[in-house]
């Protein structure tokens, strides 16, 4: 059966462009499945139009054009985008997809790309891509490519890029990615570079076991791509020892992971283990880049690009509650961990961040929040990364699958 590339394109500003791409798709021998992602009147017949994409917002695209208001024009697009691709693919329209454009057209096409499976090849060549491009990749797996000219006008070096991107995302399709069927289950785990001793030890547990181990590194990006890979039902289990994302969250760091952090296992009721790892700090980039309302704190240079400050008991108070608000509805599938010695490789007895009565604001308020909660809470007499505390922690998860595969069976 001949595979189908979707071509998202504005077809009213550059119609030339994508129609050469739409032929070079059909040269190699797939089927194209265009969507006009434009405002305007397409130059050349799309299988879907644009007011098709913004009827999934309840919009009028001739309103749309009127107005000439291209933010919200942009804005529009992309969030029918975000609605219609991935319904588009789940009846079977096409198999990969491809775009070309500028920071408006980058933002229509990948505000779809971002929600479609991890997986599904998706590439988008764009005057964007050599600058930050999280805001158009999130936590999914597309393929940027930079255009290295303006995506309008047709010449020798556009042509070259864009025959280049169809020739991946073509070479994508065609491949055939076949899954191990000896595949062991899978385990998320989050680490930091203070954690990573909990993460190692608990990690040989559990391949001992016959788990294969999934590590992300909580840097904000780190925990809300394992969200979305939890909600997805990749795993059969969630070693999130390593929470400190949401002290970045709370406080204003640079790693902040986003409100819905700790919210996927929950949901899809996931066996999980949580824990407090690194909630003894804020990450900030260099020295003087930290706020200035900051100056009077404690602060722990872990190398030049990294500056580390200690949560304070206010804060940790604050951390206790929102984190058993996310875990009071978990019941039985989730255990939490408490190291009572400290929380960090920085936060045990002789160094820097070791502060007993902060760390006590956090493990009293979330005792007090989760007493009438089916959630367990086990607290050890050790620090985070004592291979005790860790093997503890695998055999808790270990013991969590294996309730839910005799409960499902």
């Amino acid at each position: 059966m001949t595979k189908t590339i979707a071509v998202i394109g504005t077809l009213d500003t550059k119609p030339r462009e994508f129609q050469f791409v739409k032929d070079v798709i059909e040269s190699l021998g797939f089927d194209t499945f265009v969507i006009h992602s434009g405002v305007f009147e397409p130059g050349f017949v799309p299988d879907v139009s644009n007011q098709e994409i913004v009827n999934k917002v309840d919009e009028d695209i001739k309103v749309i054009a009127a107005q000439e208001n291209r933010a919200k024009g942009t804005a529009t697009l992309a969030e029918g985008m975000s609605k219609l691709l991935p319904e588009l693919f789940k009846k079977g329209k096409f198999n990969g997809v491809i775009s070309l454009g500028g920071s408006g057209g980058t933002s229509v096409a990948t505000a779809g790309m971002r929600v479609l499976p991890i997986g599904v090849p998706k590439v988008m060549v764009s005057t964007m891509a050599s600058g930050d491009t999280s805001q158009y990749v999130g936590t999914s797996d597309i393929v940027m490519m930079p255009s290295i000219v303006d995506v309008a006008g047709l010449n020798d070096i556009s042509k070259r890029i864009f025959s280049n991107a169809v020739h991946a995302i073509c070479g994508m399709v065609d491949y055939e990615y076949e899954p191990n069927k000896d595949q062991k289950p899978l385990i998320a785990a989050t680490m930091f570079g203070l954690t990573t001793p909990a993460i190692v030890k608990a990690t040989e547990v559990l391949e001992n076991n016959n788990y294969e181990v999934i590590v992300f590194h909580a840097t904000g990006i780190g925990g809300k791509t394992m969200e979305r890979l939890i909600n997805n039902g990749y795993f059969a289990g969630v070693l999130d020892l390593t929470t400190t994302e949401w002290a970045d969250e709370l406080v204003g760091g640079v790693l902040a992971g986003g409100n819905e952090r700790l919210d996927a296992a929950v949901q899809t009721k996931t066996p999980q283990v949580v824990s407090l790892g690194a909630l003894d700090m804020v990450n900030f980039g260099p020295h003087e880049t930290v706020p200035d309302k900051f100056k009077d704190r404690l602060f722990y240079q872990h190398n030049p690009s990294v500056t580390l400050m200690r949560t304070t008991t206010d804060e940790n108070h604050k951390l206790g509650k929102i984190i058993a608000n996310k875990l009071q509805s978990a019941g039985s599938s989730t255990v939490l961990m408490i190291p009572r010695k400290g929380f960090s490789g920085l936060d045990k007895v002789g160094k820097e961040f070791y502060n007993k009565k902060a760390d006590e604001s956090i493990i009293s308020t979330l005792k007090e929040n989760l007493t009438y909660s089916e959630t367990q809470v086990i607290e050890k007499d050790n620090n985070i990364n004592d291979e005790t505390f860790a093997e503890e922690a695998a055999n808790q998860l270990i013991h969590l699958i294996k309730n839910k595969e005799e409960n499902d069976g």
